[in-house]
């Protein structure tokens, strides 16, 4: 009688079914509150330097706000518009100025605007570190798009070397 025969079926039914969950299963990366945090002081920060009275948010890879701040005399509109911004980069995996031309009336993509929550004006960006998507920022309350836009990329850049590995 062959006693090996049965650990050798136990071993190697251990051995299919770890196979079988490394593919059932991934690993991802999300930035601390803290790193979130700091982004957002930053872009707050950069834009109060240039006049600006703004609401920045940061949310992780699914859309979900993990830090919200707002300067005191930003406009009440700022919260919500900061929060779309931020969803929305994340949700696309691109910059809301980009998908301000890709959904203009008349384009194939135009009726993204009909979607809760898409905010299609500059101002959120995702975030990325180490080759993947972290989450994004959103930036309102600047004079434009543009000038939000300046104010969330100092916040990424605050942290750039925390999230690049």
């Amino acid at each position: 009688m062959n006693l090996n025969k049965p650990i050798i079926s136990t071993l190697m039914a251990l051995a299919c079914s770890a196979s079988l969950a490394q593919e059932g299963t991934f690993t991802s990366r999300s930035f601390t509150t803290e790193t979130a945090l700091a982004a957002a002081n930053a872009a707050l920060q950069s834009c109060r330097k240039q006049g600006y009275q703004v609401a920045v948010a940061v949310v992780d890879r699914s859309g979900l706000t993990q830090v919200l701040l707002r300067d005191r005399f930003a406009g009440a509109h700022t919260i919500e518009v900061a929060m779309n911004k931020a969803w929305t980069a994340a949700s696309f995996k691109t910059s809301t100025a980009d998908l301000a031309r890709e959904t203009q009336p008349g384009m194939p993509m135009s009726g993204l605007r009909n979607l809760p929550r898409f905010l299609a004006a500059g101002g959120g960006l995702v975030i990325e570190g180490g080759g993947s998507g972290l989450g994004a920022i959103g930036v309102s309350g600047a004079p434009g798009g543009e000038a939000d836009d300046g104010c969330a990329k100092a916040g990424i850049a605050a942290i750039r070397d925390n999230i690049d590995f």
